[in-house]
């Protein structure tokens, strides 16, 4: 099939950048590839919501209808110990931290609204479609994608329901396919856009959404916290924001360049909704979604080369969140609206399969690229540890309001930075009680996650023989534990070796393994279109 664009992902910035194409151009032709079996199925986020980007693409979204219902009310920073809560006072608080005029939204539920926009103008969604593969024509360039086969058994061999993936030719290819995108990785690597740029740096953000006595319900109350339940060397903290409808929803950002092999993101997530300060808002309440995502966080430093011929990277697939701020999606909105910009002046000129060179142009120019600019210490000075990171982040973001003289860098990637399990000693934690915490299985049940059950395994092994002779036996199988989802388990076999199971079935697509793998041994690849997680408001 023949498009002049064709975008692979259907979160924010994919949509984004479609509608900016319709609006700037009608007759050019747009096909967005979404691997949720609807738009929105598979998008997570905090989400706390800076409407900047989405004024600048659709000025009149209050008319329309657009999702952004519940406005902050509410700043609120609290360092916890074990069993109390100190706030931070607000004129303590640098910029990043302020939400005066921001929005507690559904991510999930404005994409579906942006879906709306986007076919309104023409744009052909194509949801539980994979973009599989990257084609290249004859110079190199790419060509668009093939979407992955529907109906394959696990052996490998056509199934009964057997249905060949098709081919989408573009003039121009966008790759949207949010946190460490499956292709974006590829290219990557095709094109060493990574040159001269720090490694990106990822946290796992895991999340539950509850709805809650109304009498502790505060509409646009958003809290963030730090410190407890991790130790102060290793980066993470906690988000609380109140929606409408009585609902809040809660969540736990860990930062993937840990050292503890026994650390496990899931059970620390759980043990924080135990601390007094936390409970209240929960007891009495009723879990109604989980689930669980890697977030992009190297800012500007990691930023990859943006394009390459015949297209380009835009949102988390570039790695575009705001750290600092702990937002991505206006972001992912203003970028994928510069790309479009430029594919339009490049149609226009009658060019195609060429570098895009005015996108990256472009943001250099733009406010997301001030704001990033203004950002980039941030990460850094956190890796110092809670107590030298939040200070010297006061003063870099106060003092110099993030524009001191210099830019700090790092050069280990995440997975390189675990440490063998004999270094530390386990972690023992609590047991689940099923009414604040509880198991991997019970949460990603309420995940609505499900895949063909016969279809091949798409976490796979470069060598089967590395879970039980490296990790295991150096780090104590961390694949078990920074996992959100039990996918891997070691067992013992009839013999009684140890062996790793995948249990492919429980992925809710997060990409942790594939980010933190101390080998790299693990490659996450696109299972079968429309399977994964199904999240109706995360």
């Amino acid at each position: 099939m023949e498009y002049d664009v064709v975008i692979v992902g259907g979160g924010p910035a994919g949509l984004s950048a479609a509608i900016k194409i319709k609006q700037l151009n009608a007759d050019i032709s747009v096909v967005v590839l979404e691997k949720g079996g609807e738009l929105g199925a598979h998008i997570l986020s905090g989400a706390v919501m800076d409407p900047k980007a989405l004024t600048e693409l659709i000025p009149n979204w209050k008319e329309l209808g657009a999702p952004l219902n519940t406005p902050v009310t509410e700043d609120r920073v609290l360092f916890l110990s074990e069993t109390k809560a100190y706030k931070t006072p607000n004129f303590m608080l640098p910029k990043c931290f302020e939400n005066h005029g921001n929005y507690v939204i559904s991510l999930g539920n404005v994409v579906r609204w942006l879906g709306q926009q986007a076919e309104a103008l023409g744009v052909e969604i194509f949801p539980g479609f994979t973009g599989a593969e990257v084609l290249y024509n004859d110079d190199g360039s790419v060509k668009g994608v093939a979407t992955g086969n529907m109906g394959v058994k696990r052996d490998g061999e056509p199934g009964p329901d057997f249905q060949l993936g098709m081919e989408l030719h573009g003039k121009y290819t966008l790759f949207a396919e949010g946190a460490r995108g499956h292709l974006g990785k590829q290219l990557m690597a095709k094109f060493d856009l990574n040159k001269g740029k720090d490694p990106q740096s990822y946290g796992i953000g895991i999340k539950e959404l509850w709805e809650i006595d109304p009498a502790k319900h505060q509409p646009g109350l958003v809290i963030h916290t730090t410190g407890w339940p991790l130790d102060s060397k290793t980066y993470g903290g906690s988000f609380l924001y109140h929606l409408e409808n009585n609902q809040v929803m809660i969540g736990y950002v860990v930062g993937l360049d840990y050292e503890n092999p026994y650390l496990s993101p899931y059970e620390e997530f759980q043990r924080y909704k135990t601390h007094p300060e936390i409970r209240t808002f929960l007891e009495g309440g009723k879990r109604i979604s989980y689930g669980a995502r890697a977030i992009t966080a190297g800012g500007l430093q990691s930023l990859p080369k943006l394009v390459f011929p015949g297209g380009a990277l835009i949102g988390c697939d570039a790695g575009f969140l705001n750290m600092s701020r702990i937002k991505g999606s206006h972001a992912a909105i203003k970028s994928g609206m510069l790309a479009a910009e430029s594919v339009v002046e490049a149609l226009g000129a009658g060019r195609t399969g060429d570098e895009l060179a005015s996108y990256p142009t472009a943001f250099e120019q733009s406010w997301l690229h001030e704001e990033l600019h203004v950002a980039r210490n941030v990460k850094p000075w956190l890796k110092k540890g809670l107590y030298l990171g939040s200070l010297m982040t006061g003063i870099d973001q106060i003092i110099f309001r993030g524009k001191a003289p210099w830019t700090l860098h790092h050069s280990t990637p995440d997975h390189a930075c675990l440490r063998p399990a004999s270094e530390f000693a386990p972690i023992n934690y609590p047991k689940p009680d099923g009414k604040l915490t509880f198991d991997r299985l019970s949460s990603v049940f309420i995940s609505n996650t499900n895949h063909a059950e016969d279809q091949p395994i798409h976490l796979t092994l470069k060598d089967a023989s590395v879970p039980v002779n490296v990790n295991l036996a150096k780090f104590a199988g961390p694949e078990s534990r920074y996992c959100p989802a039990g996918v891997y388990e070691f067992v013992k076999t009839d013999e009684g070796q140890d062996r790793l199971q995948i249990n492919a079935q429980n992925c809710v697509h997060c990409k942790t393994c594939d980010i933190k793998d101390p080998t790299q041994n693990i490659v996450w690849i696109t299972p079968e279109g429309g399977g994964g997680p199904n999240y109706p408001n995360m």
